[in-house]
C-alpha cells in the first residue's frame, strides 16, 4: 500500500472539489475550509485548508484521524 502524502499544494486545484466552511466562520475568513478530494470515495481521505490561504498547503487526513481530533477538540 502507497502511503499518502502528508499534504498536497492546491496551485491546481481537483476537478469537482467543493470546499466547505464552517457556519461558524465569521467574514473576516478566519477558518478552516474541507473537502474530500474523491467524492466517490466516502471514507477516503478529508482535505482541511487555511481560508485565508486558498492556495496554500492542503492537509491530508484520515476519517478516523479527523473524527479523533473533533473528538478531543470538543
Amino acid at each position: 500500500m502507497t502511503a499518502l502524502p502528508r499534504n498536497i499544494t492546491s496551485v491546481v486545484e481537483p476537478p469537482g472539489v467543493q470546499w466547505l466552511r464552517s457556519s461558524y466562520s465569521t467574514g473576516a475568513n478566519n477558518c478552516v475550509e474541507t473537502a474530500r478530494p474523491d467524492m466517490a470515495v466516502r471514507s477516503g481521505p478529508l482535505a482541511v485548508r487555511d481560508s485565508k490561504n486558498a492556495s496554500g498547503p492542503v492537509l491530508l487526513f484520515s476519517p478516523e484521524s479527523w473524527t479523533g481530533f473533533l473528538t478531543a477538540f470538543r
